[in-house]
C-alpha cells in the first residue's frame, strides 16, 4: 500500500510518501509544497491544490493520512491552516484516495507509544523506521511521514483484525 502523508499548512505543507510492504516501510519521497507570503490567500490555496494534484499524479498513492488541526492560540492562523487542510482533503478526495485523519496525539502514540512525545522523538522514530541517514527536512515533511507511518500501522492492524474475524458489528 502506498500512503501519502500530509502535514497541512498554507505557507509550507509537508508531504511524505511511503510504501508499506508487510509491516515494513520504504520511503518513496518527501518534501514541502510552499507558497509565497506575498500571494493572496485564494492564489495560495489554488497553488497548494495544483501542486498536491501533481504529487498525487506522480506518486499514485492508495491512501492519504492527513494530520488534523490542533487548537492554535492564534485564531487567524488556525483558520488559514484549516483552509489549506480543506484544499488537501479536496485534492485527495478528487483523486479517489482513501482518506484518514489523525490527531497529533494519535500520530505520537502510533510512532512512539506516548502521546506527549517531543518533536525530536517523533523525528528520530521517523528516521529509524524509514532507515534514513538523517532526519527529513523540513520538519513539516517529517511530520507528514509520521502521519503516513501512523496510517500504515493503523491500516495494518485493522487488516489483521479483519482477517482474524475480530471486526464487525458484533451481531
Amino acid at each position: 500500500m502506498r500512503i501519502l502523508g500530509i502535514d497541512p499548512g498554507f505557507a509550507i505543507l509537508g508531504y511524505g510518501v511511503v510504501d508499506m510492504i508487510g509491516n515494513r516501510f520504504k520511503t518513496c519521497g518527501y518534501g514541502a509544497v510552499t507558497t509565497a507570503a506575498d500571494m493572496l490567500m485564494p492564489d495560495r490555496l489554488k497553488s497548494l491544490y495544483s501542486q498536491l494534484m501533481d504529487l498525487i499524479g506522480e506518486y499514485q498513492p492508495d491512501a492519504a493520512a492527513v494530520e488534523s488541526l490542533f487548537f492554535n492560540k492564534n485564531t487567524k492562523t488556525a483558520l488559514l491552516v484549516g483552509q489549506a487542510r480543506g484544499v488537501a482533503l479536496l485534492a485527495c478526495a478528487n483523486s479517489g484516495l482513501s482518506i484518514c485523519e489523525y490527531t497529533p496525539l494519535q500520530i505520537k502514540q502510533g510512532l512512539v507509544g506516548y502521546g506527549r512525545a517531543e518533536k525530536k522523538q517523533i523525528q528520530q522514530m521517523v528516521r529509524v523506521i524509514l532507515n534514513l541517514n538523517e532526519t527529513p527536512k523540513p520538519d513539516d515533511a517529517a511530520d507528514a511521514l509520521a502521519a503516513a507511518i501512523c496510517h500504515g500501522h493503523s491500516a495494518g492492524t485493522m487488516h489483521r483484525m479483519a482477517q482474524a474475524g475480530l471486526t464487525g458489528t458484533g451481531k
